[in-house]
């Protein structure tokens, strides 16, 4: 099976022998769901295991690469905690991907997510990573075996130049947390995996009416299938205030949404539903090589259904407009470093719907008996969600 993956720098936006990957290439929703079905895989016959296990594509290239820089990578600090990284290309390659516009040989990572599990998997962090962000790119592998020179420019770059290697090595760079696994999907194994699960709920405060998405729908609560998801989660111009900020907003609330949906009773025990659902997320999936195998992916995963519902967060790291290009996003620091920091140690991180961004910390106040003033400084707060809060609240 390894070699189904070409000799570049992993799973890659252009390249020969490349097209089975770029079926696999997105990532904006599946993940969670994963994570929701493999915690039933133990029932699964040897046959359909095998096949379920055969759809998954080990990035084998990119392995390698990593294999090659692995002195200057980060080091894992807290054992059993995992950081993964989800990727998810523009690509226009594939089964029904070609619908969604012009494959220009110029496709770039048009979502990423850092998600860290805690050791305990008492908790799970999803930090999305704006394409535009401004951010120092490695020395990397191109599809052809030539190698790029070190440059400054937006993050969704790295993988146009060197596929999913080059991507991790960029996000380990910016935040000098170790990367342990890596999953990249497409925008037909996004649907798949809706649809597996008969759909989604969400809630729309307004009618959407997008053509460029092909979208049209009422305002309320409503199920949407999944190519309606697809377009609800791409869309940008339209839906709220345009920005890229709000709609990685609303791609995680979508992911919340999905991550109910998948780890509901009505998915997990009904053989007649699991089995499309592990199909679509396992046929959708490019991993490392040790995620690829049902048996690796439960290994990683097995604990994940016993997380509480707040305590999957989502939130996108501290940005703000890039000083010499509005068009163009920076980090907020010490915001950033201090999620960053976070992650790293596998401490805790505090979100919080709307409220403040990072930084919001306590006043000094008095003791009894007039002592002087103690200054408390609780955990940083980061505006975000978590999968327990309702779409329409």
């Amino acid at each position: 099976m390894g070699n189904r993956v070409g000799p570049g720098a992993g799973a890659s936006a252009s390249g020969r022998g490349l097209v089975r990957r770029r079926r696999r290439r997105w990532v904006r929703i599946t993940a969670f769901g994963v994570t929701g079905v493999l915690v039933a895989a133990g029932g699964v016959g040897w046959a359909v295991y095998a096949k379920l296990s055969g759809n998954i594509t080990p990035d084998e290239a990119a392995a390698a690469e990593l294999a090659r820089y692995d002195r200057e990578r980060p080091t894992s600090l807290v054992k059993d905690a995992r950081n993964i990284l989800l990727i998810g290309s523009d690509s226009r390659e594939g089964t029904g991907n070609a619908r969604y516009g012009r494959d220009s040989g110029t496709e770039r990572s048009d979502t990423t997510i850092l998600l860290h599990l805690s050791a305990g998997r008492d908790n799970a962090t999803a930090v999305s990573i704006p394409r535009d962000l401004m951010v120092d790119l490695p020395a990397c592998r191109r599809p052809d075996g030539s190698r790029s020179a070190p440059r400054f420019a937006m993050f969704n770059q790295a993988f146009q130049i060197g596929g999913s290697a080059c991507t991790i090595r960029t996000v380990e760079k910016l935040t000098d947390v170790r990367v342990d696994h890596h999953v990249v999907v497409d925008f037909h194994g996004f649907k798949a995996m809706v649809d597996a699960v008969d759909g989604v709920e969400v809630c729309l405060r307004q009618p959407i009416d997008d053509r460029a998405a092909k979208l049209r729908l009422p305002a309320g609560r409503v199920t949407l299938n999944g190519e309606q998801a697809l377009g609800y989660v791409r869309a940008r111009k339209t839906l709220g205030d345009g920005s890229d900020t709000e709609r990685m907003e609303r791609q995680q609330r979508f992911l919340g949404a999905l991550v109910n949906k998948v780890r509901s009773n009505d998915v997990l025990l009904n053989p007649a539903k699991l089995y499309p659902v592990l199909d679509a997320a396992t046929s959708s999936l490019t991993t490392d090589p040790e995620l690829a195998s049902l048996r690796g992916l439960y290994a990683l995963v097995r604990g994940l259904r016993d997380i509480p519902m707040e305590q999957v967060q989502f939130l996108t790291v501290p940005r703000e407009s890039y000083a010499y290009d509005a068009n163009r996003d920076q980090l907020v620091e010490p915001a950033a470093r201090r999620l960053f920091e976070r992650l790293r140690t596998d401490t805790p991180v505090v979100v919080k719907d709307n409220g403040p961004r990072e930084g919001s910390y306590g006043d000094s106040y008095p003791g009894p008996f007039r002592e002087p003033a103690v200054t408390v400084s609780p955990p940083p707060t980061f505006r975000g969600n978590t999968a327990a809060e309702d779409t329409c609240g």
